[in-house]
């Protein structure tokens, strides 16, 4: 089952991150973390969580932010962050978070969905089946003196 997060499911979903973070050898600040689990909870902020379950266990997550575009009169949806516990792996969860989105996207009148990923990231061969990755190249730039 995936669905929204729930306050109840911040412990849950703290050691998920954990996951995830750990997985990209990435450290977040943790008023960051507690920041980022305030506006997935938050109705009026564009950030979203869902939640997949195992039986009643969580095991994964997606974490999106609708915005407006430029080339488009809908919103589009940046699919930033994916997670499925290591356990939990080859079940099809990822698959379903993802189908899910995609499900949404398509009742909510989104006018589309997009990621990206590492180029070695051994979950590509999942998001082929969904669409091939493009030609674009990502530029990062930080602004902040952190």
């Amino acid at each position: 089952m995936i669905r929204d997060m729930l306050p109840v499911d911040e412990t849950d979903w703290r050691a998920l991150w954990d996951g995830y973070n750990n997985f990209y050898d990435a450290c977040v600040a943790p008023k960051v973390t507690s920041r980022t689990w305030q506006r997935i909870l938050d109705p009026a902020s564009p950030l979203m969580g869902r939640l997949a379950l195992f039986g009643d266990t969580p095991v994964g997550f997606s974490l999106c932010v609708l915005h407006e575009g430029t080339w488009v009169d809908t919103p589009l949806c940046y699919f930033e962050d994916l997670f499925v516990d290591p356990s939990c792996r080859g079940l099809g969860i990822g698959r379903q978070l993802i189908r899910d989105l995609v499900d949404l996207g398509q009742a909510q009148g989104w006018s589309g969905l997009y990621w990206h990923t590492r180029e070695s990231n051994p979950a590509r061969h999942l998001y082929d089946e969904f669409v091939k990755a493009d030609d674009f190249v990502r530029y990062r730039m930080k602004l902040s003196r952190d």
